[in-house]
Protein backbone atom coordinates (compact mmCIF):
# COMPACT_ATOMS: atom_id res chain seq x y z
CA UNK A 1 0.00 0.00 0.00
CA UNK A 2 2.99 1.95 -0.51
CA UNK A 3 1.82 3.28 -3.87
CA UNK A 4 -1.17 5.59 -1.90
CA UNK A 5 2.05 7.63 -0.66
CA UNK A 6 4.46 7.53 -3.62
CA UNK A 7 6.31 10.64 -3.60
CA UNK A 8 6.13 10.90 -7.64
CA UNK A 9 2.62 12.34 -7.13
CA UNK A 10 3.69 15.50 -5.13
CA UNK A 11 3.83 18.12 -7.36
CA UNK A 12 5.55 20.96 -5.66
CA UNK A 13 7.19 22.48 -8.72
CA UNK A 14 4.09 22.63 -11.23
CA UNK A 15 5.42 19.86 -13.29
CA UNK A 16 2.35 17.70 -13.00
CA UNK A 17 0.36 18.49 -16.42
CA UNK A 18 3.68 17.35 -17.90
CA UNK A 19 4.60 14.00 -15.91
CA UNK A 20 0.88 13.09 -16.50
CA UNK A 21 0.78 14.02 -20.50
CA UNK A 22 3.78 11.24 -20.61
CA UNK A 23 2.07 8.98 -18.63
CA UNK A 24 -1.47 8.74 -20.42
CA UNK A 25 0.31 8.55 -23.89
CA UNK A 26 2.60 5.92 -22.59
CA UNK A 27 -0.12 3.87 -20.21
CA UNK A 28 -3.14 5.73 -20.31
CA UNK A 29 -5.90 4.44 -17.82
CA UNK A 30 -3.08 3.93 -15.29
CA UNK A 31 -3.00 5.78 -12.02
CA UNK A 32 -0.61 5.85 -9.19
CA UNK A 33 -3.15 4.53 -6.53
CA UNK A 34 -4.13 1.28 -8.17
CA UNK A 35 -2.69 -1.88 -6.98
CA UNK A 36 -3.42 -5.18 -9.02
CA UNK A 37 -4.77 -5.56 -12.07
CA UNK A 38 -7.97 -7.86 -11.76
CA UNK A 39 -9.56 -4.90 -9.88
CA UNK A 40 -10.45 -3.85 -13.70
CA UNK A 41 -12.55 -6.64 -13.41
CA UNK A 42 -13.57 -6.76 -9.60
CA UNK A 43 -15.38 -3.53 -10.15
CA UNK A 44 -17.56 -4.62 -13.23
CA UNK A 45 -18.26 -8.09 -11.27
CA UNK A 46 -19.75 -6.20 -7.92
CA UNK A 47 -21.31 -3.21 -10.07
CA UNK A 48 -23.25 -5.60 -12.31
CA UNK A 49 -25.32 -7.54 -9.33
CA UNK A 50 -25.94 -4.34 -7.78
CA UNK A 51 -27.72 -2.86 -11.09
CA UNK A 52 -29.95 -5.75 -10.44
CA UNK A 53 -31.21 -4.44 -7.35
CA UNK A 54 -34.13 -2.49 -7.12
CA UNK A 55 -33.90 -0.43 -4.32
CA UNK A 56 -33.53 3.55 -3.93
CA UNK A 57 -30.11 5.42 -4.50
CA UNK A 58 -29.26 5.63 -0.91
CA UNK A 59 -30.09 1.95 -0.07
CA UNK A 60 -27.32 1.42 -3.50
CA UNK A 61 -25.01 3.46 -2.30
CA UNK A 62 -24.52 1.83 0.95
CA UNK A 63 -24.68 -1.87 -0.72
CA UNK A 64 -21.63 -0.56 -2.96
CA UNK A 65 -19.69 0.59 -0.13
CA UNK A 66 -20.29 -2.61 1.74
CA UNK A 67 -19.44 -4.81 -1.19
CA UNK A 68 -16.06 -3.33 -2.09
CA UNK A 69 -15.31 -3.67 2.09
CA UNK A 70 -16.33 -7.28 1.46
CA UNK A 71 -13.99 -7.41 -1.29
CA UNK A 72 -10.93 -6.68 0.82
CA UNK A 73 -12.19 -9.50 3.36
CA UNK A 74 -12.49 -11.37 0.49
CA UNK A 75 -8.80 -11.16 -0.89
CA UNK A 76 -7.35 -11.68 2.33
CA UNK A 77 -9.34 -15.03 2.89
CA UNK A 78 -8.04 -15.93 -0.60
CA UNK A 79 -4.42 -15.48 0.98
CA UNK A 80 -3.81 -11.86 -0.58
CA UNK A 81 -1.94 -9.53 1.38
CA UNK A 82 -0.05 -6.80 -0.96
CA UNK A 83 -2.07 -4.63 -2.95
CA UNK A 84 -5.58 -4.92 -0.95
CA UNK A 85 -7.18 -2.00 -0.87
CA UNK A 86 -8.95 -1.45 2.07
CA UNK A 87 -6.81 -4.33 3.57
CA UNK A 88 -5.90 -2.63 7.01
CA UNK A 89 -9.04 0.39 7.37
CA UNK A 90 -11.87 -1.96 6.55
CA UNK A 91 -14.93 -0.16 7.22
CA UNK A 92 -13.20 3.08 8.07
CA UNK A 93 -11.74 3.08 4.00
CA UNK A 94 -11.90 6.34 2.49
CA UNK A 95 -11.28 5.81 -0.66
CA UNK A 96 -13.19 2.73 -2.52
CA UNK A 97 -11.59 0.82 -5.08
CA UNK A 98 -14.36 1.91 -7.84
CA UNK A 99 -12.99 5.43 -7.48
CA UNK A 100 -9.58 4.46 -7.25
CA UNK A 101 -10.19 2.43 -11.06
CA UNK A 102 -13.11 4.02 -12.42
CA UNK A 103 -11.28 6.40 -14.88
CA UNK A 104 -9.18 3.63 -16.36
CA UNK A 105 -12.23 1.08 -16.41
CA UNK A 106 -13.38 4.14 -19.19
CA UNK A 107 -10.01 4.49 -20.97
CA UNK A 108 -10.15 0.69 -21.31
CA UNK A 109 -13.15 0.59 -22.32
CA UNK A 110 -14.45 -1.63 -19.98
CA UNK A 111 -16.86 0.98 -18.51
CA UNK A 112 -19.43 1.98 -21.41
CA UNK A 113 -21.57 4.48 -19.25
CA UNK A 114 -19.70 7.35 -20.12
CA UNK A 115 -20.22 9.64 -16.95
CA UNK A 116 -18.83 9.52 -12.77
CA UNK A 117 -20.07 6.92 -10.74
CA UNK A 118 -21.76 9.59 -8.41
CA UNK A 119 -23.84 10.01 -12.02
CA UNK A 120 -24.05 5.83 -12.53
CA UNK A 121 -26.04 6.21 -9.19
CA UNK A 122 -28.56 8.50 -10.09
CA UNK A 123 -28.98 7.30 -13.52
CA UNK A 124 -30.27 4.11 -11.90
CA UNK A 125 -32.18 5.62 -8.63
CA UNK A 126 -36.10 5.47 -8.70
CA UNK A 127 -36.08 1.63 -10.10
CA UNK A 128 -37.35 0.53 -6.03
CA UNK A 129 -40.37 3.73 -6.03
CA UNK A 130 -43.24 2.87 -4.08
CA UNK A 131 -46.60 2.29 -5.53
CA UNK A 132 -47.76 5.88 -4.33
CA UNK A 133 -44.32 7.64 -6.44
CA UNK A 134 -45.45 10.42 -8.63
CA UNK A 135 -45.90 10.27 -12.44
CA UNK A 136 -41.86 12.03 -12.62
CA UNK A 137 -40.97 9.17 -10.03
CA UNK A 138 -43.20 6.40 -12.55
CA UNK A 139 -40.96 7.37 -15.43
CA UNK A 140 -38.03 7.34 -14.08
CA UNK A 141 -38.72 3.68 -12.57
CA UNK A 142 -39.93 2.34 -15.92
CA UNK A 143 -37.13 3.98 -17.94
CA UNK A 144 -34.49 0.94 -18.99
CA UNK A 145 -31.20 0.61 -17.47
CA UNK A 146 -28.39 2.27 -18.60
CA UNK A 147 -25.56 0.20 -20.48
CA UNK A 148 -22.40 0.56 -17.88
CA UNK A 149 -20.82 -2.52 -18.94
CA UNK A 150 -18.75 -4.08 -22.00
CA UNK A 151 -20.76 -7.12 -23.14
CA UNK A 152 -18.26 -9.18 -23.29
CA UNK A 153 -17.34 -8.84 -19.37
CA UNK A 154 -16.44 -12.26 -18.48
CA UNK A 155 -18.55 -14.11 -15.89
CA UNK A 156 -18.04 -13.29 -12.08
CA UNK A 157 -16.69 -15.93 -9.85
CA UNK A 158 -20.04 -17.61 -7.60
CA UNK A 159 -17.58 -17.11 -4.80
CA UNK A 160 -16.16 -13.91 -5.34
CA UNK A 161 -17.31 -12.17 -1.90
CA UNK A 162 -16.32 -15.50 -0.37
CA UNK A 163 -12.80 -15.98 -1.09
CA UNK A 164 -10.70 -14.18 -4.00
CA UNK A 165 -7.84 -13.70 -5.24
CA UNK A 166 -5.77 -11.61 -7.59
CA UNK A 167 -4.72 -14.19 -10.31
CA UNK A 168 -6.17 -13.53 -14.15
CA UNK A 169 -7.33 -16.49 -15.66
CA UNK A 170 -6.68 -16.58 -19.68
CA UNK A 171 -9.96 -15.82 -20.83
CA UNK A 172 -9.79 -12.87 -18.07
CA UNK A 173 -6.36 -11.79 -19.12
CA UNK A 174 -7.55 -11.60 -22.99
CA UNK A 175 -10.72 -9.62 -22.66
CA UNK A 176 -8.48 -7.29 -20.95
CA UNK A 177 -5.87 -6.82 -23.68
CA UNK A 178 -8.60 -6.48 -26.91
CA UNK A 179 -10.13 -3.73 -24.41
CA UNK A 180 -7.02 -2.01 -24.92
CA UNK A 181 -6.37 -2.97 -28.28
CA UNK A 182 -9.54 -1.65 -29.37
CA UNK A 183 -9.46 1.37 -27.07
CA UNK A 184 -5.99 2.30 -27.10
CA UNK A 185 -4.21 1.06 -29.95
CA UNK A 186 -1.27 3.40 -30.40
CA UNK A 187 0.09 3.07 -26.93
CA UNK A 188 3.10 1.56 -25.49
CA UNK A 189 1.08 -0.37 -22.77
CA UNK A 190 -1.20 -1.97 -25.68
CA UNK A 191 1.83 -3.27 -27.36
CA UNK A 192 3.48 -4.65 -24.16
CA UNK A 193 0.06 -6.47 -23.73
CA UNK A 194 -0.28 -7.83 -26.67
CA UNK A 195 3.12 -9.17 -27.08
CA UNK A 196 3.35 -10.52 -23.48
CA UNK A 197 6.20 -8.54 -22.33
CA UNK A 198 7.00 -8.47 -18.67
CA UNK A 199 10.29 -6.60 -17.63
CA UNK A 200 11.49 -5.82 -14.46
CA UNK A 201 13.20 -2.10 -14.79
CA UNK A 202 13.49 0.61 -12.60
CA UNK A 203 12.24 3.01 -15.23
CA UNK A 204 10.93 2.52 -18.67
CA UNK A 205 13.56 3.93 -20.71
CA UNK A 206 15.84 1.17 -19.01
CA UNK A 207 13.32 -1.39 -20.87
CA UNK A 208 15.30 -4.56 -22.62
CA UNK A 209 12.76 -4.73 -25.31
CA UNK A 210 13.22 -0.52 -26.13
CA UNK A 211 14.50 -1.22 -29.12
CA UNK A 212 11.43 -2.51 -30.53
CA UNK A 213 9.13 -0.15 -29.07
CA UNK A 214 7.01 2.05 -31.85
CA UNK A 215 8.67 4.72 -33.30
CA UNK A 216 6.62 7.33 -31.87
CA UNK A 217 6.49 5.56 -28.20
CA UNK A 218 10.62 5.27 -28.07
CA UNK A 219 10.44 9.01 -28.80
CA UNK A 220 8.38 9.99 -26.06
CA UNK A 221 10.14 7.63 -24.01
CA UNK A 222 13.86 9.12 -25.18
CA UNK A 223 11.81 12.18 -23.99
CA UNK A 224 10.56 11.41 -20.80
CA UNK A 225 13.84 10.03 -20.05
CA UNK A 226 15.77 13.30 -20.28
CA UNK A 227 12.92 15.49 -18.50
CA UNK A 228 12.72 13.38 -15.74
CA UNK A 229 16.75 13.58 -15.69
CA UNK A 230 17.29 16.97 -16.17
CA UNK A 231 13.96 17.97 -13.59
CA UNK A 232 15.10 15.98 -11.02
CA UNK A 233 17.90 18.39 -10.22
CA UNK A 234 15.00 21.15 -9.71
CA UNK A 235 13.16 18.28 -7.12
CA UNK A 236 16.50 17.67 -5.29
CA UNK A 237 17.41 21.62 -5.07
CA UNK A 238 14.02 22.21 -3.84
CA UNK A 239 14.66 19.83 -0.91
CA UNK A 240 18.21 20.78 -0.40
CA UNK A 241 16.67 24.35 -0.01
CA UNK A 242 14.52 23.44 2.96
CA UNK A 243 16.09 21.42 4.93
CA UNK A 244 18.52 24.25 4.79
CA UNK A 245 16.07 26.34 5.95
CA UNK A 246 15.11 24.11 9.01
CA UNK A 247 18.62 23.45 10.16
CA UNK A 248 18.26 19.78 9.19
CA UNK A 249 21.86 18.64 9.14
CA UNK A 250 21.58 14.93 7.98
CA UNK A 251 18.89 16.10 5.37
CA UNK A 252 21.49 18.65 4.21
CA UNK A 253 24.08 15.67 3.70
CA UNK A 254 21.75 13.44 2.10
CA UNK A 255 20.65 15.79 -0.33
CA UNK A 256 23.90 17.53 -1.07
CA UNK A 257 25.38 13.80 -1.77
CA UNK A 258 22.26 13.21 -3.80
CA UNK A 259 22.78 16.61 -6.02
CA UNK A 260 26.18 15.25 -6.50
CA UNK A 261 25.69 12.08 -7.66
CA UNK A 262 22.60 13.27 -10.42
CA UNK A 263 25.00 15.93 -11.53
CA UNK A 264 27.74 13.12 -12.36
CA UNK A 265 24.86 11.19 -14.03
CA UNK A 266 23.67 13.83 -16.29
CA UNK A 267 25.13 14.13 -20.28
CA UNK A 268 25.81 17.65 -20.66
CA UNK A 269 25.39 16.70 -24.74
CA UNK A 270 21.94 15.15 -24.56
CA UNK A 271 20.64 17.96 -22.80
CA UNK A 272 22.00 20.26 -25.29
CA UNK A 273 20.88 18.48 -28.08
CA UNK A 274 17.50 17.97 -26.57
CA UNK A 275 14.77 20.17 -28.76
CA UNK A 276 11.99 21.28 -26.66
CA UNK A 277 10.03 22.31 -29.33
CA UNK A 278 9.75 19.07 -30.10
CA UNK A 279 9.28 17.76 -26.61
CA UNK A 280 5.94 20.35 -26.12
CA UNK A 281 4.87 18.60 -29.40
CA UNK A 282 4.96 15.34 -28.72
CA UNK A 283 3.98 15.81 -24.87
CA UNK A 284 1.03 17.71 -26.05
CA UNK A 285 -2.31 15.56 -24.56
CA UNK A 286 -6.21 16.57 -24.36
CA UNK A 287 -6.59 15.95 -20.91
CA UNK A 288 -3.84 18.23 -19.28
CA UNK A 289 -2.67 21.80 -20.15
CA UNK A 290 1.01 22.70 -19.99
CA UNK A 291 0.81 26.20 -18.63
CA UNK A 292 3.32 28.69 -20.21
CA UNK A 293 4.96 29.19 -16.57
CA UNK A 294 5.61 25.33 -16.57
CA UNK A 295 7.13 25.70 -20.27
CA UNK A 296 9.35 28.95 -19.26
CA UNK A 297 10.27 26.96 -16.03
CA UNK A 298 11.60 23.96 -17.76
CA UNK A 299 13.67 25.97 -20.12
CA UNK A 300 14.82 28.27 -17.51
CA UNK A 301 16.02 25.18 -15.42
CA UNK A 302 17.62 23.60 -18.81
CA UNK A 303 19.81 26.83 -19.06
CA UNK A 304 21.01 26.94 -15.89
CA UNK A 305 22.26 23.61 -15.89
CA UNK A 306 24.29 23.98 -19.05
CA UNK A 307 25.60 26.98 -17.99
CA UNK A 308 26.39 26.19 -14.32
CA UNK A 309 28.84 24.28 -13.24
CA UNK A 310 27.74 24.03 -9.82
CA UNK A 311 23.87 23.89 -9.86
CA UNK A 312 23.56 23.14 -6.31
CA UNK A 313 25.39 27.13 -5.56
CA UNK A 314 23.91 29.03 -7.97
CA UNK A 315 22.02 31.64 -6.68
CA UNK A 316 19.95 32.23 -9.34
CA UNK A 317 19.02 28.08 -9.51
CA UNK A 318 18.15 28.62 -6.21
CA UNK A 319 16.25 31.70 -6.93
CA UNK A 320 14.28 30.13 -10.00
CA UNK A 321 13.39 27.33 -7.42
CA UNK A 322 12.01 29.33 -5.16
CA UNK A 323 10.24 31.61 -6.91
CA UNK A 324 8.49 28.59 -8.95
CA UNK A 325 7.45 27.14 -5.49
CA UNK A 326 6.03 30.46 -4.21
CA UNK A 327 3.98 31.38 -7.62
CA UNK A 328 2.33 28.19 -7.68
CA UNK A 329 1.56 27.74 -3.49
CA UNK A 330 1.34 31.47 -2.66
CA UNK A 331 0.47 31.81 1.48
CA UNK A 332 1.14 28.04 1.86
CA UNK A 333 4.59 27.94 0.20
CA UNK A 334 7.30 26.29 2.77
CA UNK A 335 9.83 29.78 2.16
CA UNK A 336 7.40 31.89 3.33
CA UNK A 337 4.94 29.88 5.81
CA UNK A 338 7.53 29.38 9.20
CA UNK A 339 3.91 27.19 10.20
CA UNK A 340 3.67 25.00 6.88
CA UNK A 341 7.61 25.15 6.84
CA UNK A 342 7.74 23.03 10.37
CA UNK A 343 5.10 20.53 9.32
CA UNK A 344 7.76 19.33 6.16
CA UNK A 345 9.14 15.55 6.56
CA UNK A 346 11.80 15.93 4.55
CA UNK A 347 10.75 14.77 1.66
CA UNK A 348 8.60 16.40 -1.67
CA UNK A 349 8.69 15.10 -5.40
CA UNK A 350 12.17 13.57 -4.28
CA UNK A 351 12.17 10.72 -6.50
CA UNK A 352 12.62 10.45 -10.17
CA UNK A 353 9.58 10.88 -12.68
CA UNK A 354 8.88 7.23 -13.67
CA UNK A 355 5.40 8.48 -15.44
CA UNK A 356 3.80 5.36 -13.73
CA UNK A 357 5.88 2.57 -15.03
CA UNK A 358 5.59 0.95 -11.64
CA UNK A 359 1.68 0.96 -11.70
CA UNK A 360 1.88 -0.02 -15.40
CA UNK A 361 4.54 -2.87 -14.71
CA UNK A 362 2.23 -4.46 -12.20
CA UNK A 363 -0.25 -4.66 -14.67
CA UNK A 364 1.97 -6.25 -17.28
CA UNK A 365 3.48 -8.59 -14.84
CA UNK A 366 -0.60 -9.65 -13.75
CA UNK A 367 -1.28 -10.19 -17.33
CA UNK A 368 2.12 -12.40 -18.18
CA UNK A 369 1.43 -14.78 -15.16
CA UNK A 370 -2.40 -14.86 -16.23
CA UNK A 371 -3.40 -18.86 -15.63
Amino acid sequence: MALFQERETRDELGLGAIRDSIADHLFPGTSTIQTRLRYMLFIPWLYRTLEKREVPEAQLRAEARDTEIRLADALKAGGESNGVIGRDAGPRLQRLPSSVYWAGLGAWGIRAFPGSLDSLFVALRGRGRSRGASGSEDALASAPAPAVWNPALPRMPDDLLDQANFRLTADEAQFLIDRLVASQPTALLTMLAREGIDADCDHIWMHPHLSAFPAAARRLVQHGEIFSHVMHGAALLYNLALSELRQRDDWIEAYRERLAAWRDDLDPGAVRAWSLDEFWSVVEHPAHTVRPAAKRFVTEWCELVLGADQVISAPAARQLVEQRERRLKTSQSRFGNHAVRDRWTGASGADRLSFRWAQAKSHLRDLANAE
